[in-house]
């Protein structure tokens, strides 16, 4: 049993220490309140990618949205409710979030195609191997909660995809199928995307 009667008091400087990290866990906590973030939206309804504009259900693979509450990108409209940024690749969706991020604007949230939450399909499209597309608002996951194998041999609308999926083990096992590498969400820099 420990005696509290006689531990020595804090220092000044332990104070400070501890009130710092105090004051950084509370900070991360409202940085990660999820509260504020509108749920995913579907993309079926003729929308265009605010990367590269092509028609979103037009394509094969994962597509992905983000919403920006603050600050609005440069070249999408302010008018757009919520903020909503959405794209018809998770290439062209982390191509368009890195480049932003670099301009100080981040996103309150991002979505993309939750693989562990769909049945999804391989097909040949022009003697390349694609996985299906899935565009309704409950196929999609946070970004940040998804395991993501990057560079396999399955294609989506602009190539090389990062397929994402909830359960860690379906991405381990679609890995060993198709090759590619495992990554999470913050190893996705705007250098990974440059590279595929």
């Amino acid at each position: 049993m420990v005696d509290t009667h006689h531990q020595r008091p804090l220092t000044r400087r332990q104070y400070l220490a501890v009130a710092a990290a105090g004051s950084l866990t509370a900070a991360a906590g409202c940085l990660g309140d999820d509260a504020d973030v509108p749920d995913p939206v579907s993309l079926d309804d003729g929308q265009v990618c605010d990367q590269c504009d092509m028609l979103i259900e037009n394509h094969p693979g994962p597509v992905g949205q983000a919403f920006y509450l603050d600050d609005t990108p440069q070249d999408v409209s302010d008018d757009r409710e919520d903020g909503l940024t959405h794209f018809c690749s998770s290439q062209c969706t982390y191509t368009f979030v890195r480049e932003n991020e670099r301009r100080d604007t981040e996103p309150a949230g991002i979505y993309l195609t939750d693989y562990t939450a769909v049945e999804y399909e391989l097909f040949e499209d022009a003697g390349t191997t694609v996985i299906s597309a899935h565009l309704e608002a409950g196929e999609f996951s946070r970004a940040t909660e998804l395991t993501y194998t990057v560079d396999s041999d399955i294609e989506g609308a602009m190539g090389t995809s990062l397929i994402g999926f909830s359960s860690e083990d379906d991405a381990e096992s679609f890995q060993e199928d198709h090759g590619g590498m495992l990554l999470d969400h913050d190893d996705i820099t705007f250098e990974t995307i440059g590279s595929l």
